[in-house]
């Protein structure tokens, strides 16, 4: 996935300011990236919502997203957050963010979502012109890209909780990257540097399956997988990124 599109030229683009509170942030004030997960989340739903797009005739199931931290959101607690489709395929489209915080935190995300009707089956995208012209022509792929985390990697059980659960019965979309965030918390990876972070979602987890995650450390980069009833649910990688702030 491309983080370099920029905003388009043309077409629909969603706009909502979102405020980082207590809960959403770390002992050293940095916005997580659970909390990041939810708002771009929510944007999301906001925008579908708007144009008919949303449920409970259309369903969108994200399928992999790749966030671009260039500048942590340390002291940032007002964000602007940006999104827009960036591709369509026939049973996929990709949705793109950018976030801005008030103390010049930035952020570049991109990803891909699986369209389903209403009963959760795939559904073909058609009639789609609320979105279609942004995406300048683009298509989307929906092949997984991360690796599984190495087979002699570190287990570590995560008890799934009620709380995780959302309206579909699946674990949400931004409790895997509360597991991400506890994991990075013993790890080298500096989250108040530049970094890059990335989820698969290969199949929905449920809350009664018992849930272990595979820890894997590759020098400063974290591969994280999510395995129950002996199936990689999920791959996460996080690391940091060279660049000048």
């Amino acid at each position: 996935m491309n983080t370099a599109i920029p905003l388009p030229a043309r077409g629909r683009t969603f706009v909502v300011r979102r405020r980082a509170r207590l809960a959403d942030l770390d002992a050293t004030g940095r916005v997580r990236l659970d909390a990041v997960a939810r708002f771009l989340q929510d944007t999301a739903i906001d925008d579908v919502q708007e144009t008919g797009w949303g449920a409970p005739v259309h369903l969108w199931f994200v399928r992999k997203i790749v966030i671009d931290v260039i500048v942590p959101l340390l002291d940032d607690r007002e964000l602007e957050i940006v999104t827009w489709c960036s591709g369509v395929a026939a049973l996929a489209a990709g949705r793109r963010w950018t976030v801005t915080g008030d103390q010049g935190g930035r952020l570049e995300v991109d990803s891909v979502w699986i369209h389903l009707d209403a009963a959760e089956r795939p559904a073909r995208i058609e009639g789609f012109e609320p979105y279609r012209e942004a995406t300048e022509g683009r298509s989307v792929v929906t092949r997984l890209e991360l690796s599984d985390p190495a087979a002699a990697a570190a287990v570590v059980p995560w008890p799934l909780r009620m709380t995780d659960v959302d309206l579909h019965g699946h674990v949400n979309n931004a409790v895997y990257w509360q597991a991400v965030e506890d994991r990075l918390a013993l790890g080298p990876v500096d989250m108040t540097e530049p970094h890059h972070a990335a989820l698969d979602y290969r199949e929905p987890l449920e809350l009664d399956e018992r849930l272990e995650l595979r820890e894997s450390w590759n020098g400063s980069t974290l591969e994280l997988g999510f395995v129950a009833a002996g199936r990689m649910k999920a791959v996460a990688r996080v690391r940091n990124e060279q660049r000048s702030r």
